[in-house]
């Protein structure tokens, strides 16, 4: 295998992690939330956070290396119209997940006490979940077109 197909590889599947772990903690999360039940918002917050730290993270990191170094081996120009877009998105959902990430910490630890003293969530939870799915919106959706924009490539205005 050479090396832009191995680097191909890794691109695809930590993308795939990536937008993975944050859809299904989203979808755990905003159910949680929903639930009506402490404990289960102390548990799935709390393994949010692990799935952030053991998946997301890396991949963070390892998919602007492994593009960039797609991007240089395939001879890309870094003005490419669908790069440049894609990688403002790319930002985009960075600055939505970043704080995102202190929001899951906090709303773990408010729920776990809340779930140790036996007491409901305080408004403080609740302004963070807000807060937190906010910003997931614009993150997945900036994702989901990023992934398209590395499918297809396409021509988005003359360069």
């Amino acid at each position: 295998m050479n090396t832009y197909l191995l680097l191909k590889y890794l691109h695809i599947v930590s993308s795939v992690l990536m937008v993975g772990t944050g859809l299904g903690s989203a979808f755990y999360m905003f159910f949680a939330n929903r639930s009506g039940s402490v404990a289960a918002q102390a548990v799935v917050s709390r393994l949010v956070v692990r799935a952030d730290w053991w998946f997301t993270t890396p991949t963070v990191v390892i998919q602007p290396l492994s593009g960039l170094a797609m991007v240089y081996l395939a001879g890309w120009p870094l003005s490419s119209p669908w790069l440049m877009v894609s990688m403002a998105l790319y930002m985009l959902a960075g600055a939505c997940w970043v704080p995102v990430v202190f929001l899951q910490i906090r709303m773990a630890r408010i729920a776990a006490a809340s779930h140790m003293a036996g007491q409901p969530l305080p408004v403080d939870y609740w302004r963070d979940a807000s807060r937190w799915e906010r910003l997931g919106y614009p993150a997945f959706a900036a994702m989901v077109i990023v992934f398209y924009l590395m499918v297809v490539k396409p021509g988005l205005w003359s360069a």
